[in-house]
């Protein structure tokens, strides 16, 4: 029995085996599983399964790297939120790895490599860091070592992360729905390098932000277009070309472990396209494979034709470094997506407000090479330029049709923004100094250059520069020029950019242009000329001009008469940007980004002469002659009509509906307070002024101080008017005193200097010898520095009016 038993068993658990056998072999193989479907050949075949809405994909080769790219085809509109249209994501190198019934699609770690024929060192490196699985499939059908898996839920995630950008901008608490999520079939397609998936993605939850309420239809429910891109990885026929901070292109960099000790573990190479001459050793020649740009079809007339051109400008690069026709610019093929990796793309972007444009890159992370340049340009730009130049002429004299100049002006603009943008997905950093060198570079933020005319009357015509500058083209050459055989291409690289010493060319990038904190005295965003305070001066008299000039012929008949006020305010604030360069000065270093042996000058101060001049300058701009608006003016800006409301393109008011001179004239003074008294800037006076043994030759932190507590303080000669307006600017300075004196991230050195002239205010102003308004401008005065002194952790300062909104340039819808 016990036997029989045993034998029972074991034909149980043989049946067992025999069925799991079974099992295995029943997998369908390919070609029975897709029968019905529909099939889509390419890079990686798959199939559409109708009557499920399942998209299936075959992997044909395991272990095999090529590029995984997301982004957005259908977007939020909203330039807060910044979820746009035809928006890039992330690339990433992939592969898939399979495992009995499971396929991972698996992300390498290629910010840490070891560069080595060595097998086991590259191992050593690669075991060390971790790797990052994206995906988990489940193999349906097999046929000879190829697989086929559902591809449907990866394309319904979200991987260009809506929800959770919704929720930093805190717009609300977002969802995605797959119930009222679908794939997109009219843009899933295939194409032998590169597969394109598409998908519907709705996003429910509780909305929160007026942002995403202002440009959604139903504000709980937001519906977006998401993209996957899997590209075949480029062939090894590239070389990568060595990053150098003096040379004006964006790195790539990543850390290799089979560096020799006595070199760099970082490896840093630029971003830039292939390009190769056919004929190295000719002087000009075609290129293999020209780089070739699409403009969106979308774009309409007389803006196409400018985008067209601008954009077209870097061939005059190109060809300063020996190629002809390698740069084009054509118009989009109707049967193009913009989102297919093989097309370069310039994009007319809409958002519900004016916003950046942005010039980005799918990028071979593994050598700097870039794929596909992808260009979003926003198409409320132009209107800032129109209303800019709007208020500063009689825009509508004859009461209908406008001045021609303000077109042209801003067409000249979409040139400039066009080529600036593709010049970033060539590869090109900003050059924020190119101002000083006679607008050098597309690669600056420049401000339209408005001059002077005759007696009463301004010139549009050199507004915005034509073409593409020096600076330009030594970096394309830096970048993309073919060496002949036989040369030391390390050499070679070197000698551009020492040339580019010889010939005075400066380049300062980013961060150092930024007004906050930079430093350096020669480059700004949105500057003109050689010299930062006589560009102010020059600035200010164009403004002075324009106001005089201002009148109700700067809108159209039958416009309200409140719209004046969205022309006067780019027009008031004119000087805003220049007033940040100006202040750069004040504290400011000169310097390069100089390597040894290159024999740039190492850095140094500003002379005092011309820190004082900026500081004169800066002043100037506080002075009450300055901030007072025309009572014509005033008078011709009623309240907005209904329909009408007031944005935040319009000054800030403290009056209610009312047009408020004085509120506009505080944002304008405090903007100019902020940069006088920036921290960063005060403390490097600190430090510039305890170096030098001659203190005459730098400006101390406590004389800055006085000059400026005194200026504010004269009310000799002023009408009441003017009085009020001297009385806030006081107000402000001493406001920003406090800040700094209660903030612990400031220098104690300066704290010093400004606690002392704090208390030297409350000295001379505790003082009551004035008329009544000004006893009670002095009470509050010590008011407001007694109330600091007694609790400075608990004591809230009054917030100044801050500015209408100002980058990207301008003020309009």
């Amino acid at each position: 029995m016990r036997i029989l038993f045993c034998l029972l068993i074991g034909l149980l658990l043989c049946s067992a085996t025999f069925g799991q056998e079974e099992k295995v072999k029943k997998l369908p193989t390919i070609a029975e599983k897709i029968a019905n479907m529909q099939a889509y050949e390419g890079f990686f075949n798959f199939y559409w399964d109708e009557y499920k809405g399942d998209l299936w994909l075959e992997i044909a080769q395991l272990n095999t790297e090529f590029l995984y790219v997301n982004s957005l085809t259908g977007g939020v509109g909203s330039n807060d939120i910044g979820l746009d249209r035809n928006q890039l994501g992330g690339e990433r190198i992939v592969k898939f790895i399979k495992s009995g019934p499971k396929i991972l699609m698996v992300q390498p770690n290629y910010e840490y490599r070891a560069v080595s024929d060595n097998a086991e060192e590259r191992r050593s490196v690669e075991e060390a860091f971790a790797q990052s699985v994206l995906f988990g499939f489940r193999v349906e059908a097999s046929t000879e070592g190829r697989y086929l898996v559902k591809l449907t839920s990866f394309l319904m995630q979200d991987a260009h992360q809506v929800a959770q950008r919704l929720k930093q901008r805190n717009q609300g608490n977002y969802k995605l729905d797959k119930s009222r999520s679908i794939l997109n079939l009219n843009r899933t397609k295939n194409f032998p390098k590169n597969s394109e998936f598409d998908a519907m993605l709705t996003f429910t939850g509780e909305a929160k932000g007026r942002w995403i309420s202002s440009v959604t239809p139903t504000s709980n429910v937001v519906t977006v277009s998401q993209h996957h891109s899997f590209v075949e990885l480029p062939d090894n026929n590239y070389t990568p070309r060595v990053f150098d901070p003096r040379s004006g292109y964006f790195p790539i960099s990543y850390k290799d472990y089979a560096t020799p000790i006595d070199q760099s573990l970082v490896k840093r190479f630029i971003t830039r396209h292939r390009l190769q001459k056919k004929d190295p050793s000719a002087a000009v020649s075609e290129a293999v494979e020209p780089i070739i740009y699409y403009l969106d079809k979308g774009a309409p007339e007389p803006i196409k034709s400018a985008l067209l051109e601008g954009a077209a400008w870097w061939n005059q690069a190109f060809e300063a470094a020996g190629y002809k026709d390698a740069f084009q610019v054509k118009v989009l093929p109707p049967e193009a997506d913009p989102m297919d990796v093989r097309y370069n793309v310039i994009n007319w972007v809409h958002r519900s407000t004016r916003g950046w444009s942005y010039g980005s890159s799918v990028v071979d992370p593994r050598t700097g090479e870039i794929i596909k340049g992808h260009v979003l340009l926003g198409s409320l730009r132009v209107r800032q330029d129109f209303m800019i130049a709007q208020g500063m002429v009689e825009a509508y004299e004859n009461g209908t049709n406008p001045d021609p100049r303000m077109l042209e002006m801003a067409l000249a603009r979409l040139r400039q923004l066009s080529a600036h943008e593709v010049g970033h997905t060539l590869g090109l950093a900003h050059n924020f100094a190119a101002s000083h060198n006679d607008r050098a570079s597309v690669m600056d933020y420049p401000h339209p250059l408005i001059r002077m005319a005759g007696v009463g009357s301004l010139n549009f015509n050199d507004a915005y520069d034509i073409g593409i500058g020096a600076w330009d083209k030594r970096t394309i050459l830096y970048g993309y020029q073919d060496f002949p055989k036989r040369t030391d291409e390390a050499t070679a690289l070197q000698a551009i950019l020492k040339e580019n010493n010889e010939l005075g060319l400066v380049y300062i990038t980013d961060r150092d242009a930024r007004p906050a904190y930079g430093s350096h005295p020669l480059a700004h965003l949105w500057d003109n000329g050689e010299r930062a305070v006589d560009e102010l001066a020059r600035m200010i008299e164009v403004r002075k001009k324009a106001i005089a000039n201002f009148s109700e012929k700067n809108i159209p008949v039958g416009a309200p008469m409140a719209t004046l006020e969205n022309v006067f305010v780019p027009l008031y604030l004119s000087h805003r940007y220049q007033v940040e360069a100006v202040a750069k000065v004040i504290g400011g270093v000169d310097y390069s980004y100089n390597v040894r042996g290159d024999g740039q000058a190492a850095p140094r101060p500003i002379d005092v002469i011309r820190q004082r001049d900026a500081m004169t300058a800066l002043l100037g701009t506080l002075e009450p002659s300055f901030l007072a608006i025309p009572e014509r003016i005033i008078r011709l800006i009623p309240p907005q009509p209904p329909g009408y409301n007031r944005d935040r393109e319009l000054f800030k008011t403290r009056t209610g509906l009312t047009f408020d001179p004085i509120a506009a004239a505080e944002s304008s003074a405090a903007h100019t307070i902020r940069f006088m008294l920036e921290h960063h800037r005060l403390a490097r006076m600190v430090e510039q002024h305890s170096r030098n043994s001659r203190t005459n030759l730098t400006l101390s932190l406590s004389q800055y101080l006085d000059e400026i507590t005194g200026q504010v303080a004269r009310r000799k000669g002023l009408t009441s008017y003017e009085k009020t307006l001297a009385r806030m600017v006081e107000v402000n300075v001493l406001n920003q005193l406090l800040r700094l004196a209660g903030d612990e991230q400031v220098m104690p050195q300066v704290k010093a200097a400004v606690v002392s002239e704090i208390l030297e205010i409350k000295r001379t102003r505790g003082v009551l010898r004035f008329n009544a308004e000004e006893n009670d401008h002095c009470r509050y005065l010590v008011y407001l520095i007694d109330q600091f002194l007694t609790n400075p952790g608990q004591f809230e300062l009054p917030k100044p009016l801050p500015m209408p909104d100002g980058s990207p340039i301008g003020c309009g819808e």
